[in-house]
């Protein structure tokens, strides 16, 4: 499906509506009051009315008689929708929500995208080749800051799926580059995010030696830098070394202190064995 243009009135009102819904600012199960919604958002009746058709067609709300528009049930609601997707992301950064839903995303890129490349080893020509390379040799550049870095981060992966010369996995562009295009926003902005280069270098030079093996192993190191590099900027790697070492202690303190307190407990408890045992002689 074709990501819905965000232009004029329309195009205002369904997103201010559809980040409501899904901010739970607006709850599962409410009924709308489109009276009241037209006041506040100074548009008229028809307008808001093709607003919300569109988050109709996303599962996102339906009408009934009697009961009026109502907000559906989130298991409903169509998430893996590039709108859908991006309005989540639009609330900002760095919220718990924000950072799960980029987990969720992660995921999904680490279910689809190291199969997808072994078939672009398998099946790319020399035009896909061409557009890999341009893409890598936009990533590598300076210029444009972190809007261009993304962007060329965007076209790498997009001319990948491309590469696949399959469909349906082309379609999963709109789902990934959602995800992705918020992470290297995150990642671009920050001064902890590491060289993207050589990673998606890697995963050029096996497509192009026609390797799926290594095309493979490349995609997965490389996302699994990805998920290195956001942790690294939210501090949450810190956050769990501390957490796993104790206040105050590191992960490998923690680790060492319970190894030592077993060690301990079991010498404790072969003493009292022998000791009972010569009691009974």
């Amino acid at each position: 499906m074709t990501p819905y243009a965000r232009r004029g009135v329309h195009g205002q009102t369904v997103e201010t509506l559809a980040r409501r819904v899904l901010s739970g600012e607006i709850p599962e199960g409410a009924t709308l009051d489109l009276v009241a919604l037209q006041s506040e958002l100074d548009v008229s009746l028809t307008a808001l009315r093709e607003s919300l058709k569109v988050l109709a067609a996303k599962g996102m709300v339906d009408a009934r008689q009697k009961r009026g528009t109502f907000v559906r049930a989130r298991a409903d609601w169509n998430l893996l929708d590039a709108d859908v997707l991006r309005w989540q992301f639009a609330g900002g950064t760095g919220t718990g929500a924000d950072l799960g839903l980029l987990r969720s995303l992660g995921e999904v890129r680490g279910i689809v995208e190291p199969a997808a490349v072994r078939l672009a080893a398998v099946r790319r020509t020399d035009g896909d080749l061409v557009a890999l390379d341009a893409a890598l040799t936009a990533m590598g550049e300076d210029e444009g800051g972190a809007a261009h870095a993304v962007e060329a981060d965007l076209a790498f992966h997009r001319a990948l799926l491309a590469a696949t010369h399959n469909e349906l996995l082309e379609r999963m562009e709109m789902v990934i580059e959602s995800g992705l295009a918020h992470r290297d926003e995150i990642v671009h902005s920050s001064p902890h995010g590491q060289d993207p280069v050589p990673s998606h270098r890697a995963v050029l030079d096996a497509v192009r030696d026609q390797d799926p093996d290594a095309a493979e192993r490349a995609m997965r190191a490389l996302l699994d830098q990805a998920v290195r590099d956001l942790d690294l900027v939210h501090g949450s790697g810190a956050e769990a070394v501390e957490g796993s070492g104790g206040s105050g202690g590191s992960g490998t303190t923690g680790a060492s202190e319970r190894a030592q307190a077993s060690e301990t407990a079991r010498a404790t408890k072969e003493s009292q064995t022998s000791t009972a045992s010569e009691a009974a002689k």
